[in-house]
């Protein structure tokens, strides 16, 4: 009996392992979706449209100012929530730098990368798409902690008692509305947000759903300890 607990325990340790490398390789494709959205220059994400502005007019890189604002997010959550969040969540900390190291390393490794037409650049821009979708797909599927900003998209919902999806929009059009007035306040123009963040919002999440599919089979296979 003590030996077979003894194996379901290791059991979980290796899948726990697992679900966290699945993780990892997520934050990594995703990092290099959004690099790929800054080298297209129509638009990043609307998560990273903010800290794409941040890093033209300061002199925080496009991964540092992610973290920052992932730290920031945190510190939202904890105050929304106070009694009720979960010290759980504050892995998301060591998310956010893993995810923002990344991206700096995926912008330094696509620096060589040039557009020279407009298809061009709605080829690096799907690219871009196509990664950041496939890279939420692997977050979900590790399901062992999520990015500050959709951990922020949640608290709204515990607090205030509101549906996911309705939070989800409100929050994505809100960083792009602040990314915007940044933008223009400080760099005279609209820089960072473009067609290709209209193109991100609404293709991502589709791509995650279908690579989801899959993703879900392959959990079952691997992810998961034996019964």
């Amino acid at each position: 009996m003590v030996v077979m607990k003894d194996k379901k325990r290791q059991e979980k340790l290796v899948c726990l392992f697992k679900r966290y490398l699945l993780l990892c390789a997520g934050l990594a494709i995703m990092a290099l979706g959004v690099a790929f959205s800054i080298k297209a220059s129509l638009g990043t994400s609307p998560i990273s449209s903010l800290p794409y502005v941040l890093s033209q007019f300061t002199f925080l890189s496009v991964g540092t100012a992610t973290i920052l604002m992932h730290v920031a997010f945190i510190c939202m959550q904890i105050l929304l929530l106070r009694r009720q969040y979960d010290p759980i969540q504050l892995i998301q900390l060591p998310v956010a730098l893993v995810f923002g190291a990344l991206t700096d390393l995926a912008v330094w490794l696509l620096q060589g990368v040039n557009t020279s037409s407009y298809l061009m650049q709605w080829l690096l821009c799907a690219v871009g798409i196509l990664l950041v979708g496939i890279g939420v797909s692997f977050e979900v599927t590790a399901n062992v902690v999520t990015l500050a900003g959709e951990g922020m998209v949640l608290a709204f919902c515990k607090a205030f008692r509101l549906k996911f999806p309705n939070v989800k929009i409100g929050f994505d059009v809100s960083l792009v509305v602040i990314a915007c007035l940044l933008s223009v306040l400080f760099l005279g123009g609209l820089v960072g947000v473009r067609e290709g963040t209209i193109a991100a919002a609404l293709l991502v999440g589709l791509t995650a759903r279908q690579v989801n599919r899959p993703m879900k089979r392959f959990a079952q296979l691997y992810l998961t300890p034996a019964a």
